[in-house]
């Protein structure tokens, strides 16, 4: 089980969580494509290694927050403030 170190809580189990999906994603201009729409609601990177997602603590605190996890290891790299840009890993 993995082990989320919330901002607010501290190291939680995961189980306490919820995965939010993909973070930094940007909206769309309101006079977008369909095709764009749909691009933005369902495409989603899928990396192996490092990748950005929206967390929240719910059954806890209730904050959302970001967090840089390795897929392949579900290592936690980083985590950081919802309004926070991507940090760079750190190997």
């Amino acid at each position: 089980m993995m082990q989320i170190d919330c901002p607010l809580c501290g190291p939680r189990p995961e189980h306490e969580f919820h995965c939010g999906g993909q973070s930094h994603i940007q909206r769309p201009p309101l006079d977008c494509s369909d095709e764009g729409w749909a691009a933005y609601l369902y495409v989603r990177d899928n990396p192996r290694g490092d990748h950005a997602e929206r967390w929240r603590h719910t059954f806890g605190c209730g904050r959302w927050f970001n967090l840089l996890r390795h897929t392949l290891t579900h290592e936690i790299k980083a985590v950081y403030a919802m309004t926070a840009p991507r940090p760079e890993a750190q190997d």
